[in-house]
């Protein structure tokens, strides 16, 4: 096993890891497609600002490429082959992870969670117990339809009923899950009744069993990463899941390399391929792993990256909700999206080009990935605007193509 990677080698491994080594479907993209992906990421974080496409959808698409939405839908809210967890973030995950994250639920248990929350259990147990006895007695349920929803808390976008956020408390502890209605709204059942029995009745691992799993996937995800990638990965307990990082390198189920270009130390996972090329493009949404960790993609790309939703407009450099630009291997653009669905247009306000890249080969590859993109958000026409060096080169290629 080699000690020292070259930076072209970890970002061939760190890609190869998340499935962009291998094409893309020639025909139509089913559940096993889907099935595949989530197998190689382990999850997929949720959003809920739908400013192109809901998040969760993205990173399937960036490697599959067009496929019918409601499939996702189908395997995690129909067939409850994946189910939500607060992980790395609000997440789907496959229903066989539940054991490994029952760790996070014992921790929710003791206020190690939003604060609102566990305030609300600890002063009115009661009403969350008559929450959590309505949910078993009627199935599942959204928050207003509760026969006490409870007053409104808090001012603002932060403002929500009582029964909400006993809601999500009993789904933080484990004993609700969560289901998606048209429109992404959330409705709650019982755990019981979305995670398999003989799932349930597995015995619950010790934290630094479940640590080890976790690390492991995570390792399996990233190909090589650092330390703080692999802890931030499912978001586990910083310092101890450190510590069991040097048992997994004891046990040799994880090798210690140097990676040119970072500062920190880097863990390999034995099985991490090294494909000669990485080939393809591939628009990444702002939630997808492979941009999770900043550092780590400046490491591995050099590319500096920041989401600017929450940037006062007049102080973004970039744009609203910008998409890095994935061509054979490296990250050469970046563009501002939106999805007009009034004007069923997929709208490019800003499209960069990185130092170094070509204007023309990113603009032909980017123009026909956005008309891709287009058909699957559901838009019949890509419309670019004028901000950025790359905007007149694609501009005129998706006019040649349109």
């Amino acid at each position: 096993m080699k000690t020292s990677l070259s930076n072209s080698e970890a970002r061939r491994i760190a890609l190869a890891a998340q499935g962009f080594a291998e094409p893309r479907p020639k025909g139509r993209v089913d559940r096993r497609h889907l099935r595949k992906v989530m197998a190689r990421l382990q999850l997929l974080q949720l959003d809920s600002v739908p400013v192109v496409v809901r998040t969760q959808y993205m990173p399937l698409f960036s490697r599959l490429g067009s496929y019918k939405m409601d499939l996702l839908d189908q395997i995690a809210y129909a067939s409850d082959e994946w189910f939500e967890a607060w992980s790395h973030e609000a997440s789907l995950l496959p229903v066989e992870m539940e054991p490994w994250l029952r760790w996070s639920k014992q921790s929710a248990r003791e206020g190690k969670t939003w604060k609102h929350l566990y305030r609300l259990a600890r002063s009115e147990p009661s009403y969350v117990d008559a929450v959590l006895a309505e949910v078993k007695a009627r199935g599942r349920l959204a928050p207003s339809e509760l026969s006490d929803p409870g007053p409104q808390r808090g001012s603002g976008w932060g403002s929500r009923s009582a029964g909400s956020m006993a809601l999500d408390w009993l789904h933080r502890i484990g004993e609700v899950g969560v289901r998606r209605r048209p429109g992404f709204a959330k409705e709650f059942d019982l755990l019981e009744r979305i995670i398999p029995d003989e799932i349930r009745r597995k015995p619950t691992p010790d934290l630094d069993s479940a640590l080890d799993e976790l690390l492991m996937r995570g390792a399996r995800a990233h190909g090589v990463a650092t330390a703080d990638c692999l802890v931030d990965y499912f978001r586990l307990p910083k310092k101890r899941a450190k510590v069991r990082l040097e048992v997994l390198v004891e046990e040799g189920r994880l090798v210690t390399c140097d990676a040119e270009g970072w500062k920190a130390k880097a863990y390999l996972h034995p099985q991490a391929k090294a494909p000669k090329k990485i080939e393809g493009a591939a628009m990444l949404s702002p939630f997808d792993p492979v941009v999770w960790n900043r550092k780590r993609i400046e490491g591995l790309f050099d590319f500096e990256y920041k989401i600017e939703i929450y940037t006062p407009a007049e102080k973004r450099r970039w744009g609203y909700y910008v998409m890095p630009f994935l061509l054979d291997g490296r990250l050469v653009a970046r563009f501002d999206l939106k999805t007009d669905r009034e004007r069923e247009c997929l709208c490019v306000p800003a499209a960069h080009l990185e130092e170094g890249a070509s204007a023309k080969s990113v603009a032909r590859a980017a123009a026909m990935e956005l008309q891709t993109m287009a058909e699957f958000v559901g838009a019949n026409r890509v419309e670019v605007g004028r901000r950025g060096k790359l905007a007149a080169a694609l501009r005129a290629e998706v006019n040649a193509n349109a």
